[in-house]
């Protein structure tokens, strides 16, 4: 199983971001998916969540309203659109996978990507 994520780089404040997830070696559809980020020094954080179908979305408090997630199953793919950015958003993004339902806990994921930088400068 492959995760691939791209699409990170350096933004100003106030800027938009899409972050791209592409999976491969899994039955995409039969997965949730999810976005973790950890900033240097910090712990990995929940940052969104996208049911299999993508019917179903859930977000961290510190970023509803400016982040939306969602996929496309027929390309294997999820994304994170990221707007409003602000310096507090810089970090590491990880895209996640498991089965079933979403969940905030990162021990509950069975795949990783290897992670795209975001920095947010003010």
């Amino acid at each position: 199983v492959q995760l691939q994520a791209s699409g990170g780089g350096l933004v100003q404040a106030g800027g938009s971001l899409r972050l791209s997830c592409a999976a491969s070696g899994l039955t995409f559809s039969s997965y949730s998916m999810a976005w973790f980020r950890q900033a240097p020094g910090k712990e990995r954080e929940f940052v969104a969540a996208i049911n299999w179908s993508g019917i179903s979305t859930y977000y961290a408090d510190s970023v509803k309203g400016r982040f939306t997630i969602y996929r496309d199953n027929a390309k294997n793919t999820v994304y994170l659109e990221m707007n409003s950015l602000k310096p507090e958003d810089t970090a590491i993004y990880y895209c996640a996978a498991k089965v079933n339902w979403y969940s905030r806990q990162k021990r509950e994921y069975d795949y990783w990507g290897q992670g795209t930088l975001v920095t947010v400068s003010s």
